[in-house]
C-alpha cells in the first residue's frame, strides 16, 4: 500500500513516498515560492528514485492547513488532480498535528511533554494548537494573538515544546518560563504527514476530492490593485 504525501504549506515544498507506514523515501526543496513549478518534478524524482510509477499508489496525502493560503491551495489542486486521474481516494493530514508528530518522534521522553507547532500568521499572531506525544489533541487549531499570558494554563502544569516559524515570536514573552522549551529550525515536512495517513488510510477517513477545500482557519483576504 504506497502513499503518496505533499507538504506544501510553507516555503518548504517536500513529498514523501510510505509502504504501510514505512518511509521509502522523501525530497524536498527550500525554495520560496518555488511549490508551482517544482512539486511535479519533486513527485516524478521520488517515484523514480525509489523504483515506482504513478500507477503503483493507492492513496495521496496532503497536509490540510493551516499555512500559506498560496501553497495550500496549489497542493490541494495536485492532489486532487493525481486522486481524480487515477481513481484513487485523498487523506488530508493537520498540518500542526503532523509537525508536533515530527517533535514527538524525536524527543526522548516525549510522554513527559505536550507539544506545541506554532505557524506565523502576521503580527503576533500564530496558527496554534496542543498535542501529546501520541498525537492526541489538548488544543484544537486556532489563530491566536500572543502575549505574556498565552496559554498559561498548560504551562502551569506541564513542559510545553514550542516549535514552527512562529514560536519565535512568543520566545522573549515567556522568557521566564521554566516550563517552556522552544526549538529552532522545525519546518512542517511531508514525512510526517506520510506518517500519520497511514493509520487515517486504514480507517478510510477519505476526502471527497471533488469538494476538498484546504483547512485555511482564517478566512482569506485579497485585494484589488487601485486603477491609477
Amino acid at each position: 500500500m504506497l502513499i503518496l504525501s505533499l507538504e506544501t504549506s510553507s516555503p518548504v515544498c517536500s513529498v514523501a513516498l510510505h509502504q504501510a507506514g514505512i518511509l521509502l523515501g522523501q525530497v524536498e526543496l527550500r525554495l520560496e515560492k518555488s511549490h508551482s513549478s517544482h512539486l511535479s518534478v519533486l513527485i516524478n524524482q521520488l517515484l523514480e528514485n525509489t523504483g515506482h510509477t504513478l500507477q503503483d499508489i493507492a492513496a495521496v496525502a496532503l497536509s490540510d492547513g493551516p499555512g500559506s493560503y498560496t501553497g495550500l491551495r496549489i497542493g490541494g489542486a495536485a492532489a486532487k488532480g493525481l486522486c481524480f486521474a487515477l481513481d484513487i481516494p485523498l487523506l488530508a493530514v493537520s498540518t500542526l498535528q503532523a509537525l508536533a508528530w515530527q517533535v514527538a518522534a524525536y524527543t526522548e521522553s516525549p510522554a513527559t511533554c505536550l507539544y506545541c507547532p506554532m505557524l506565523d500568521a502576521r503580527r503576533m499572531e500564530v496558527y496554534t494548537a496542543l498535542y501529546t506525544h501520541d498525537s492526541q489533541e489538548i488544543l484544537p487549531p486556532t489563530a491566536l494573538v500572543l502575549t505574556p499570558d498565552a496559554l498559561a494554563e498548560q504551562l502551569g502544569g506541564h513542559r510545553v515544546l514550542f516549535f514552527g516559524n512562529g514560536a519565535v515570536k512568543l520566545q522573549s514573552l515567556l522568557a521566564e518560563q521554566s516550563n517552556a522549551g522552544f526549538l529552532a529550525g522545525i519546518e512542517p515536512l511531508a514525512v510526517a504527514v506520510g506518517a500519520l495517513a497511514w493509520g487515517a488510510f486504514q480507517r478510510q477517513e477519505f476526502r471527497d476530492v471533488a469538494y476538498y477545500e484546504p483547512f485555511y482557519l482564517k478566512e482569506v483576504y485579497t485585494t484589488t490593485p487601485k486603477v491609477k
